[in-house]
């Protein structure tokens, strides 16, 4: 029987453990395991079997990384401040939480609303200028997290679980990291590491980004440094949200300022409705200076017609020399 559709992509209740799955004559569910409790403080360890809270996919924790969180909406106290006053356009100080880095069921990324090439770095060879990505990672937030158990050996698709995770029945979670992971992990910081997200809400509009450095391009007459960055956008409001442009600031160290205006993003104009509220994409970006910062707005139209500019909060490009430097992730 062919299939169309899934509804993991909703969020979920309490009390569920299903995935839908839609097909031409009928829908069915398929159980997929038994949701726990999700922590409220410590982490989630290499192995937990999680579902996303906003995009639905099934998912297995990787390790944790702890980032700098510079939410804009958030309060903060000032020298000489009587009351709190609002972050927007005044210096926000990062908060420290944890995110994962997390391996995405194949069977579920065609359905999501959410690229997932979340790594990608450049190709080792000088002359080339290629882009490489690894499918199916994402970083997920651990309010995100729903963790679940399965009875399954292998219950999540995708090429490297099994090399990566090894089944152990008598352990919590019980799949147990492999050297393979870790070997992997020393190989590819550069590109995996996290450590700074951005985060500001405008009209009940809230856009999250993380920046990555990806590495320097070094000719005998120039040196190009690349970053992506990933954006997710998600509706708070009950009225539904079209994104229509983009419009970037791009400042470099080198003293320009370049403006890029231009349709959607991605190729798309998503819209953030009731059912389908979070788009998250990637892009890159790319200065012959070592550092500069970025920041722009998202032309938003909601369906009674009003328009207005969802502020994209201020972000820095900054390098790190020989391709990056390794910072542990979240042992505490």
């Amino acid at each position: 029987m062919e299939i169309l559709t899934t509804a993991l992509n909703r969020k979920f209740s309490g009390l569920s453990k299903a995935l839908v799955i839609q097909t031409r004559k009928y829908a069915r569910l398929a159980e997929v395991g038994k949701l726990e409790q999700p922590k409220l403080t410590g982490k989630y360890e290499t192995g937990q079997l999680i579902l996303h809270r906003v995009f639905g996919y099934r998912g297995v924790v990787l390790f944790p990384w702890l980032a700098r969180v510079y939410d804009r909406d958030l309060p903060h106290h000032r020298e000489g401040d009587e009351e709190p006053t609002p972050g927007v356009g005044k210096e926000v100080r990062g908060r420290t939480h944890t995110f994962y880095q997390v391996l995405i069921d194949q069977r579920d990324c065609p359905y999501i609303r959410a690229q997932t090439e979340a790594v990608t770095f450049l190709g080792n060879q000088e002359s080339s200028r290629s882009l490489y990505a690894i499918p199916g990672l994402d970083y997920v937030a651990h309010e995100d997290i729903m963790p679940y158990t399965s009875a399954e050996k292998a219950p999540l698709q995708h090429e490297l679980f099994d090399k990566f995770l090894a089944y152990s029945p008598d352990k919590d979670p019980p799949f147990v990291p492999q050297e393979t992971l870790r070997a992997w992990q020393n190989k590819n910081h550069p590109w995996l590491e996290l450590s700074d997200v951005h985060k500001e809400t405008t009209e009940n509009i809230r856009v999250t980004v993380i920046p990555f450095y990806m590495g320097c391009r070094e000719s005998h007459t120039t040196s190009v440094y690349w970053w992506r960055y990933c954006i997710r956008l998600e509706n708070l409001g009950s009225l539904s949200v079209q994104l229509r442009e983009r419009h970037w600031r791009i400042f470099s160290l080198s003293g320009t300022l370049e403006t890029v205006r231009g349709r959607g993003v991605v190729g798309q104009e998503p819209a953030l409705t009731r059912a389908l509220p979070a788009f998250q994409y990637s892009s890159h970006v790319s200065l012959q200076a070592p550092s500069g910062h970025m920041w722009g707005t998202f032309r938003m139209e909601r369906e009674d017609g009003y328009t207005f500019d969802c502020r994209i909060p201020p972000f820095s490009l900054e390098s790190k020399p020989d391709g990056g430097t390794a910072i542990p992730p979240d042992t505490a």
